[in-house]
């Protein structure tokens, strides 16, 4: 087993959340999540995401609010405290797949209004529109078959481990 490397760790946070944010995501989320996925704790205070980001725990605030929006994270608070701790929800990325999915479906239907409003596919910009549409119809249904295959590979995997 390779010992971690804090500055390399630095380094992907930071690298990855640039990247996010390049495709719109919003920078400190990225920074905070990616934070949180490289933490060996379960849960952190907003105070502790600040510290290991350089940040003042009020820059935190927002982005855990989009963070558990989305459906990324967890709020918990603490015990006999006003403060709240932080996770990461199980299966993260999967759930967050199953609720973008929908957006794919809302695209498309709102593409195929604009399509007809621009006088349908046999004009350049209803064509255009309509590429769109199709295009977030065939994404929506391959998702759904994607987040299948991901739960038997995971459900595969998670079997191989208790075998072990």
């Amino acid at each position: 087993m390779t010992s971690r490397d804090e500055r390399a760790v630095e380094q992907f946070v930071e690298s990855t959340a640039r990247m996010f944010a390049e495709w719109g995501f919003p920078r400190m989320a990225a920074r905070v999540l990616l934070t949180m996925m490289c933490a060996e704790e379960d849960t952190l205070t907003a105070g502790e995401l600040a510290g290991r980001l350089g940040v003042s725990p009020s820059a935190i605030s927002g982005a855990v609010r989009y963070l558990i929006q989305i459906g990324l994270m967890d709020r918990r608070p603490i015990p006999g405290s006003r403060r709240d701790v932080y996770s990461l929800r199980d299966n993260a990325w999967y759930l967050s797949s199953t609720t973008t999915g929908g957006v794919y479906a809302m695209i498309a239907d709102l593409a195929d209004g604009g399509a007809q409003a621009l006088g349908g596919p046999e004009t350049r910009a209803g064509g255009r529109v309509g590429e769109m549409r199709d295009f977030f119809r065939f994404i929506q249904g391959e998702m759904t078959g994607l987040l299948e295959k991901w739960e038997k590979l995971k459900t595969s995997e998670q079997k191989d481990r208790a075998e072990e």
